[in-house]
Parts: structure tokens; C-alpha cells; sequence
């Protein structure tokens, strides 16, 4: 008898997270079963079934390129054909490019987080970016990780000239007015406490 194997353990089995299995289940790609108690399992017959399917299914080459402002619409042109150029030194085919506005400390980026769960679905076999912050500004390290765990690859160009340093100014501009703004209400907050229970003593 077949192996069997309750979702978490079957996405862990396949190289592919629950949520991605429970979408194929609705997309009709695949069957669970059932026990007595209706809880749903899933067999070796599925694993193999799963594999082959991933096998012949195609997973993209992207290349992902960001600006922070819409004012820098022609710096996002030339980063995409950077990009292509190095490609194309590179013998990489490219299947899809992918433009985006936004901040790098932005992690609700519509496409970039299309691109994530993309990564997670096992859609997408190389990631290109021309500079590590095109991808986002912190946290790439853990981006990779994601990544390499759902077979993805990343490629950064390192192309330091397609990653301006005024937006790493604006950035960080921006990180002190957050933290100055907190620090602004604990000042505030302090005194409201003083004032309380130093007129209670």
C-alpha cells in the first residue's frame, strides 16, 4: 500500500507549501482523498503525479527592475536594458520583464509580491535584478532564502550605476522621520505617565 501523507507532510514531500497545494485541489490539478473522519491524505501515487506534472510545466527566467518614484521612468528603461544586455552576455533567456514603481522598503509591492508567491508556487526558475535594493532595500538575504528553498535562483547584476544613491538618501531620510516620529510619542507618553502618577504621589 501506498505511503501516505497528511498535506503538510505532502507539500514538504513535493518541495511545495500548503497553500499551494490546497490551490491545485481547487484548480482541479489534483485529488485529495478522504478518511472515515474526512481529513484528507494524499498517497505516493500523488507525489509521483505531482513531480511529473512540475517536470513538464515550464518556470520562467525573469527579470525584475525598480524605481522608487514615477519620475524616474527613464532610469527604469535603461535598468531594463541593462539588464537585457547583460542577459545577453550571459547566454540568459529572458521570458518575462517585470517594471515596477515603488519604495524599496516597500514589501507590498503589487508585483513584487506577485513575484514572491510566484517563487513559492514553483513558477519562476531565475530571478534577475540589476542591484540587491532593486528587489528591496533589507532583507534580501531572507528574499534568497525563500527563493532557493522553492528552486529559485537569484542573479544580481551588481550593477552599482542602476542603483542611485539618492533613493538610498530618501530611504534613509525616511527610516530617521519614522523613528523620530516614535521616539516624538514615548516622549509624550513619558510625560503623560510623570504627570499622572507624580501628582498621585
Amino acid at each position: 500500500m501506498d505511503k501516505v501523507y497528511r498535506i503538510g507532510e505532502f507539500a514538504a514531500r513535493v518541495g511545495r507549501s500548503a497553500s499551494t497545494v490546497r490551490r491545485w485541489e481547487r484548480e482541479g490539478l489534483l485529488t485529495a482523498k478522504r478518511t472515515r473522519s474526512g481529513q484528507r491524505y494524499f498517497t505516493e501515487a500523488d507525489v509521483r503525479s505531482v513531480l511529473n506534472l512540475a517536470a513538464v510545466q515550464q518556470r520562467a527566467t525573469v527579470v525584475y527592475c525598480r524605481v522608487s518614484s514615477s519620475g524616474q521612468r527613464d532610469e527604469l528603461e535603461s535598468q531594463v536594458a541593462a539588464m537585457d544586455q547583460f542577459c545577453l552576455a550571459n547566454g540568459i533567456t529572458v521570458d518575462e520583464r517585470v517594471r515596477e514603481v515603488g519604495g524599496g522598503m516597500n514589501l507590498q509591492r503589487p508585483k513584487f509580491l506577485n513575484l514572491m508567491d510566484r517563487i513559492e508556487d514553483g513558477q519562476i526558475d531565475h530571478v534577475l535584478v540589476a542591484h540587491q535594493d532593486r528587489l528591496a532595500r533589507f532583507g534580501f538575504d531572507y528574499l534568497e532564502h525563500v527563493a532557493h528553498r522553492n528552486g529559485c535562483r537569484i542573479t544580481v547584476a551588481n550593477a552599482e550605476s542602476l542603483s542611485p544613491q539618492r533613493e538610498l538618501v530618501e530611504d534613509l531620510l525616511a527610516i530617521v522621520h519614522t523613528f523620530s516620529g516614535r521616539l516624538d510619542g514615548l516622549r509624550r507618553y513619558e510625560k503623560q505617565l510623570t504627570d499622572e502618577f507624580g501628582a498621585g504621589s
